[in-house]
């Protein structure tokens, strides 16, 4: 192979690791980032002991047991023209030497927050990891189907813990049992939201413009609570900066349900 084709190649390649704390959805999201890339067909299962599906990464008989993550797996997929690599790391404190390892040697990381319990313990440690070798820092807040803390709360804490700038990409409509969806900012539009899809049925649905008549007839509460945070973080909230990312000083934010 010619030393061109393998810069080329080596171009396509992006790696990123997956860090939470403990419980967070971190294994459920790699499985969903997966299914959509068309990496896998089924989403699997890390509820349960009991469950006939375990998830892809966690392949280990412990972790099928305990519902963790022990050890770092390696996932692959392509997407556009990018060959993205995958690294779901243990989120438990009793095996953080491997996710420290793996840091070291990724383009960036993905920080799942719990929505209902905000920046938690493990977090700030592999955050500190992150931030000693200026790794830029993806946050996607997890669980906006349940009972969870208000967005501009969690908002908050991310600016006053992680001590960066923040910049929201989607916004939640609505939680728990009123979860809708999510208004994707910069493309004005919102994706509705469906609940235990553990395949690609290919009906995935999207409604244009966040004055939609449609969104209002079907999710009038959610859309009017939406509307009064969107504006308020409209005004308060940075545009995003890739340069500002890249340093590590700037995390863009997404919310949704793995």
């Amino acid at each position: 192979m010619s030393e061109g084709l393998i810069a080329e190649q080596v171009g396509r390649r992006r790696t990123f690791a997956i860090i939470s704390h403990p419980d967070a959805g971190k294994t459920t999201l790699t499985e969903k980032l997966l299914l959509f890339a068309g990496a896998i067909q089924i989403a699997g299962s890390v509820k349960a002991r009991k469950a006939a599906r375990h998830a892809t990464s966690d392949w280990m008989e412990i972790e099928k047991q305990r519902g963790i993550s022990v050890a770092s797996s390696v996932m692959q997929m392509e997407y556009r023209d990018c060959v993205v690599n995958l690294l779901d790391t243990p989120g438990h404190r009793d095996f953080s030497e491997d996710t420290y390892r793996v840091l070291t040697a990724v383009d960036a990381a993905l920080m799942v927050i719990d929505a209902a319990n905000g920046v938690e313990a493990q977090t700030l440690r592999l955050l500190e990891v992150c931030r000693a070798r200026n790794t830029p820092i993806i946050t996607f807040i997890n669980k906006m189907d349940r009972e969870v803390r208000a967005p501009l709360d969690l908002i908050d804490e991310l600016e006053r813990t992680l001590g960066m700038d923040v910049a929201p990409f989607t916004w939640p409509l609505g939680m728990g049992k009123e979860f809708a969806g999510v208004y994707e900012m910069h493309a004005d539009r919102m994706r509705v939201f469906r609940a235990g899809e553990d395949r690609i049925s290919g009906k995935e649905e999207t409604l244009q413009g966040l004055d939609n008549p449609e969104i209002a007839k079907r999710y009038p509460t959610q859309l009017d609570t939406a509307h009064h945070e969107i504006d308020l973080v409209r005004d308060a909230a940075p545009p995003f900066d890739e340069a500002e990312f890249l340093a590590g000083r700037q995390t863009p934010v997404f919310f949704g349900s793995a």
